[in-house]
């Protein structure tokens, strides 16, 4: 299940559709996907070999805050309807 997750949240990502519910999402995957694995050998993300968990999930966390950019799906639809 993670994988097609991986799979269709990444594709939306990298045209900007829904960006902030895919980010969202896969955010939410790389904090489980710490928790489960990671975690339980230990806390620090050094220690247990969990960096790339950890920077995956605030990377996505911060572009489901910050949203798509000028070059996204979703922001040429925002103008679209604002100009119309």
């Amino acid at each position: 299940m993670a994988g097609v997750i991986e799979l269709i949240g990444s594709l939306l990502l990298l045209v900007g559709l829904f960006t902030r519910p895919a980010a969202f999402i896969l955010s939410g995957e790389m904090a489980v996907a710490y928790f489960m694995v990671r975690f339980p050998r230990g806390f620090f993300p050094l220690l247990t070999g969990g960096e790339s968990e950890v920077f995956y999930c605030f990377a996505f966390l911060y572009l489901a805050f910050a949203g798509p950019g000028s070059w996204s799906i979703d922001h040429s639809w925002r103008h679209t309807v604002a100009s119309v």
